[in-house]
């Protein structure tokens, strides 16, 4: 009986070892070597207050504002006036409370097919397409691949992503500011703030069905063994990222859909650049883009793929920038 029970044992880490050997073969050859940076010809201009065509800047550039918030859209025509109006009446009032502090509000419309882009227009011929730009995606690439082409494009010193929905309150910035302040001094003068929801993770069980709960631990439990370690709510939209930070991960940025920014953490942590996870205030809004099951399952296999792509070296981190 025992000897049977060895066998059995021995037979399932065979297996075991195989499977892993087959995933890790499948990693590497589906693996994209290069991360997808291409713009279509249309991506690479944004229309101003007067309807005209105007050529984006890039990353690379030196800054020349404070604050570029990135927000990526897609069908998000009835929720990003709330979320605009927000961050716009807060970025106008601190503006007038110092006339040094300059910003940029960029919506990625990320292939919509609804209004968002005409939606987010009205803003810019309000504001004025120096402090508001659209910039409409040909196809949808996902909510990593809409933030990339908006972090690629701004102008300021430092970088905010923010979800459409307004999930979190946008006076918030503040604190993820103090937080990238209290990291000082920062390593190449890269730091990265992440706006955390975890405080709230009590309250958001009783909300949930056990189901809901269940797959909430497992993409945790995921996220800390095989990626990121010391983060603890990794998926939250609200994070601020100082230029240099951001020119260094999205530039080795694979994942464009859900899972980007676990990557974009796992680069950020291989690179040795500080992080900070600050509490925000959040609420959950109707609307949103995930389907559970199906979306932790998928974001479930890119965590894997993400692992194992930069260990067999089908992905490796560009180690060096500079601005051309």
């Amino acid at each position: 009986m025992a000897t049977l029970l060895l066998q059995l044992l021995g037979l399932g880490v065979a297996l075991a070892a195989a499977a892993l050997i087959l995933v890790s073969i499948v990693a590497f050859i589906t693996a994209t070597k290069m991360p997808p940076c291409y713009q279509h010809e249309e991506e690479k201009f944004f229309l101003n207050a007067k309807g005209q065509k105007e050529a984006l800047p890039s990353i690379w550039d030196s800054p020349t504002k404070q604050l570029s918030v990135v927000v990526p859209s897609y069908n998000e025509e009835k929720r990003l006036p709330v979320m605009m109006d927000e961050a716009l009446n807060y970025l106008e009032k601190r503006q007038k409370h110092d006339c040094t502090f300059t910003y940029e509000v960029i919506v990625v419309d990320d292939g919509s097919e609804d209004q968002t882009s005409k939606v987010a227009l009205k803003y810019c011929q309000k504001y004025g397409s120096d402090k508001v730009r659209v910039i409409t995606l040909v196809q949808n690439r996902g909510k990593g691949g809409a933030v990339r082409m908006g972090v690629f494009s701004s102008r300021g010193e430092k970088i905010l992503m923010a979800d459409a929905d307004g999930a979190t309150k946008f006076p918030d910035v503040e604190k993820l500011e103090k937080g990238l302040s209290d990291l000082q001094p920062w390593p190449e003068q890269m730091a990265i703030a992440c706006g955390s929801r975890a405080h709230l993770e009590k309250e958001s069980i009783a909300q949930r069905s056990y189901f809901r709960t269940f797959l909430m631990y497992g993409f945790h439990f995921l996220v800390w063994f095989l990626c990121v370690r010391g983060i603890r709510d990794t998926q939250c939209g609200f994070k601020l990222l100082t230029r240099e930070a951001a020119a260094r991960t999205f530039s080795s940025l694979h994942i464009e859909r859900w899972a980007f920014d676990v990557e974009l953490l796992y680069i950020a942590q291989c690179l040795q650049i500080p992080i900070a996870e600050v509490a925000v205030n959040w609420t959950e809004i109707e609307g949103s883009k995930l389907v559970p099951f199906w979306s932790w399952l998928q974001m479930g296999k890119d965590l894997l793929f993400i692992r194992l792509r930069y260990l067999t070296g089908a992905w490796r981190l560009k180690q060096t920038w500079k601005a051309s």
